[in-house]
């Protein structure tokens, strides 16, 4: 069989017009990272809190950002930990040293990935999560109580740009409040412990505070809660981060059944502003 020379020239066209076609149908299909501007916080940042309850020291927290960027999922984010244990005579009775962190996208503030390390009494969990946000994907890798080598992986559909619970305080800090009224609610999809949660946090205004390192105007938020008998009625926990360009989380409040129990900052380093 002999072909002209203007059939050759239609089936090359033909063949490039398909390949185009196909390139763009795979491009459509490869989502876009949203882009949340952020003003608030930056690598190296340092925040130390006293945990008390009453006059009672119960422990220490530090959250901090490494001095550094990684690359995750070919997309710069942020290395983001945050360290939890029990002192004094709290730590005799029940010994805590929690370790969660996540991997945050510097543009779109979503995890790639996170983790959490728990020893809390006899109690382990050792946990990590891969975030797929172009497929809407959570995979669970549960690791081992002493090696943390993988034990199985579990997958999860989760909504597009889904948190999880370091990344949605951050992405916190970084919603601009002055365009929200008392009563506003914010809502964040979350995945915490193979579950989805579709948060709520009601803004409940401005108020000054005291604290270790002065007297700083506050935004006050109250996260909703399933109703249970652990927590007492109405706000039972309450966040305060400063009113500033910062907006760095200063202290957060858990009204129990016997007392409260009072996340404060005591100390800042490396803020942005």
């Amino acid at each position: 069989m002999v072909f002209s020379s203007n059939t050759s020239t239609m089936t090359l066209r033909l063949i490039f017009t398909l390949g185009t076609i196909s390139l763009l149908t795979l491009a459509l299909k490869v989502r876009e990272y949203r882009y949340i501007p952020n003003e608030s916080f930056a690598t190296g940042e340092v925040l130390t809190y006293r945990v008390h309850w009453g006059l009672v020291n119960a422990g220490e927290a530090v959250m901090e950002v490494s001095d550094t960027h990684f690359m995750v999922n070919d997309r710069p984010c942020y290395k983001i930990d945050v360290f939890g244990n029990t002192t004094g005579l709290v730590d005799v009775a029940i010994r805590v040293r929690d370790h969660w962190g996540a991997y945050v996208d510097t543009a779109s503030i979503v995890p790639h990935k996170s983790y959490r390390y728990i020893q809390e009494g006899k109690y382990r969990k050792n946990e990590m999560v891969n975030f797929d946000h172009e497929n809407d994907k959570a995979t669970v890798l549960h690791l081992d109580k002493k090696t943390r080598k993988l034990k199985k992986k579990e997958a999860f559909a989760v909504p597009n740009n889904v948190l999880d619970i370091v990344g949605g305080y951050y992405f916190l800090r970084t919603i601009d409040y002055d365009n929200y009224k008392k009563g506003d609610i914010i809502k964040v999809a979350s995945f915490f412990d193979k579950e989805v949660y579709n948060l709520e946090i009601r803004f409940l205004g401005r108020e000054t505070i005291k604290t270790q390192v002065g007297e700083i105007n506050a935004l006050v938020m109250a996260p909703s809660l399933p109703e249970n008998d652990f927590f007492s009625d109405g706000d039972p926990v309450k966040v305060w981060i400063s009113d500033d360009k910062n907006k760095v989380p200063l202290k957060v409040k858990a009204e129990i059944a016997v007392g409260a129990i009072e996340i404060d900052i005591k100390e800042m380093k490396n803020l942005r502003n």
